[in-house]
């Protein structure tokens, strides 16, 4: 059998397409993937003004993470370049630049290894996840640190 030019030329294009469109269509991107926290480079950093002897004065006052969130444009600048060092593809935008101890439960809000790019839309379920454990800590029935302990785990184990 012999192929014309034509011929080879289509089945050229024909696997360049194939070769560029699987890695999109394989559900890799931030959407679908699980991304977990990376232990090296985001163990959590809690802000040493938070303790359990603190909470009624620092997390368990309502407006008191506005008091300490960083401004967005350090966060991005931070998230641009963490996309790089976690290897994730897609716009910044597809991320939230996530507080691995969040705010609410005493974590640092600044230190980069307590930061890190968490795709949407689990960013948002974890969001409310950290609130639940926010409100159980405020209430008595969950420790700080056992607060603390969880978010680690979830988000090292599951994303």
């Amino acid at each position: 059998m012999r192929l014309s030019l034509i011929e080879i030329g289509l089945f050229a294009g024909a696997a360049f397409v194939v070769v560029t469109a699987l890695p999109r269509c394989s559900g890799s991107g931030p959407a679908t993937a699980v991304v977990r926290a990376s232990w090296a480079r985001t163990p959590g950093v809690l802000n040493p003004a938070v303790t359990q002897a603190t909470i009624r004065a620092t997390i368990c006052t309502r407006g008191w993470t506005r008091t300490v969130r960083p401004p967005v444009s350090y966060t991005n600048a931070l998230k641009v370049r963490q996309l790089g060092q976690y290897r994730l593809r897609g716009p910044p935008s597809a991320f939230q630049e996530d507080h691995l101890i969040s705010l609410e439960l005493g974590g640092n809000a600044t230190d980069p290894r307590n930061l890190w790019p968490e795709p949407y839309p689990r960013a948002a379920a974890v969001d409310r996840i950290e609130n639940e454990l926010n409100a159980r800590v405020c209430a008595g029935s969950l420790s700080l640190a056992e607060a603390q302990r969880r978010e680690s785990s979830l988000k090292h184990a599951s994303g």
